[in-house]
This record gives structure tokens, sequence and C-alpha cells, in this order.
């Protein structure tokens, strides 16, 4: 699972770090912090031999990931889509012959003083922390491209759903961070119940465009809330299920 791990921290790292650099414009920058962070990760964790190998590729994915994602808008959403998509099939079908996290990392996680993280094996560790870093931006990013690709925002110059449903980008995020905490707490229902809670607070927000004489209709507004809403749980469940 080293390898998936390492794959999920460069890609969460990554976004993250476009979230937070697109304001300066500096290119490279995030796809160098993803590529580092799976470098310093694969040494600490004493990954050598084949295991270096992969992660050397690991690191490419992230850094193709970075540029196609984030890249012009006319790159179609579905190369993205695709590399993600393929490079967490083979992390998974592949996962039986990673080597096993030890080193320095793994020693650190030994002498933690948290009870539960030392407990913990170091790849599950590793894949968790990787599955924490995609709920915050990266589940935003395939949100967005899912959206691209199934034209479900209304392309009308003024008239993007977005800038009036823009409290997603936040909300997003911290729902699929409560909906993972409390799948790997094992409380599958209460974070059902997230997902539940959401529809009835977002329920008068969307009756609101409705009576609107200008914009998206509340059909164009409601699919983009649905597909935008169920991508983003579908991100959480799947990183639950990676966890698992």
């Amino acid at each position: 699972m080293s390898w998936l791990g390492l794959l999920l921290v460069g890609l969460g790292l990554t976004d993250l770090a476009h979230s937070v650099a697109s304001v300066h414009r500096r290119a490279w920058l995030p796809e160098t912090i993803g590529a580092m962070a799976v470098a310093v990760l694969g040494l600490l964790g004493a990954l050598f031999g084949y295991d270096l190998i992969a992660w050397v590729l690991i690191a490419a994915v992230v850094v193709a990931w970075g540029r196609l994602a984030h890249g012009p808008d006319d790159v179609h959403p579905a190369w993205p889509l695709a590399l993600l998509g393929s490079a967490l099939a083979l992390g998974v079908l592949l996962s039986p012959l990673a080597g096993g996290l030890d080193g320095p990392a793994a020693d650190w996680l030994d002498n933690t003083p948290w009870g539960w993280l030392a407990r913990a094996r170091p790849d599950t560790a590793l894949v968790v922390l990787g599955g924490l870093l995609v709920q915050l931006s990266t589940g935003n990013v395939v949100v967005r491209l899912v959206l691209r690709a199934t034209h479900s925002v209304n392309p009308a110059p003024g008239h993007d759903a977005t800038t009036r449903l823009k409290g997603g980008r936040l909300l997003g995020p911290m729902e699929r961070l409560v909906i993972l905490g409390l799948g790997l707490a094992g409380q599958v229902t209460a974070a059902s119940l997230v997902i539940a809670a959401k529809g009835l607070i977002r329920w008068p927000e969307l009756q609101s465009f409705r009576q609107a004489e200008e914009g998206p209709s509340i059909n164009e507004v409601t699919e983009y809330f649905l597909v935008g809403s169920f991508v983003s749980w579908l991100v959480s469940l799947g990183t639950l299920v990676l966890v698992a």
C-alpha cells in the first residue's frame, strides 16, 4: 500500500499548493512540491530497489496530473480524469508488490506519543495521510473536472451557477473530511446523516432560483448541485474504501 499512499500524498499536496500558488502564478511550483514530497517520503520510508522505480514513476504521474488538471481550459477534462483513474487503479492492483514503509518514517510512527497512531501500520498511516490531503483540494478539482466534462455548468457569460453556489468550494472539503473521519471511526450511519443534512440545508437556496428572472434555471442549478455533490461524496467514500 505504500505506493498508493505516496500517490495520494503527492496528488493532495500538488492540488493544495495550486489553490494557494494560483494567486502568485508560480509556474511548476505546486508540481515540484508534490513530486518532492513523494521523493522525500520514499527516502524516509526506505523504499529502494524496485520501490525506487515505482516512486519515481509516481512523482512523474503527480507532475502530469498537476499540468493537466490545472492547465489551460482547452485541455479536455477527460485527460486528467483518465490519468487519475488509471493511476489509482494501478496503485490498487499493484499494491501487493509494494514494499513496506520502513526506515526513519516507521521509527517516528513507533515512537509517536499518540497511541492510536503508533499502533497503526506505517503503510496504512501513509494512505490515511494521503486520503486526508485529497479531501482538502483534490476533491474540488475532481468535481470541477467532472462538471466540465458533463457540461453541468451554465456556459452563459455572467450566469455561471458557481458564482452563486461558491460556498461549496469551502463546504466540500469540510464535508468530505467529516464523512471520511466518521467512516474511519466506524460511524458510517452518521456519515450518511451528513449527506442527508446537506440536501435539506441547500433546498431553500436551490428553490430561490425558481423565481429568478435572469441567470440559470432551477433545473440547471439543481443538476450542477447534484452532480457536484455526488462526485464529492464519491471522493470521500472512495478514499474510505482505499484505506479499508
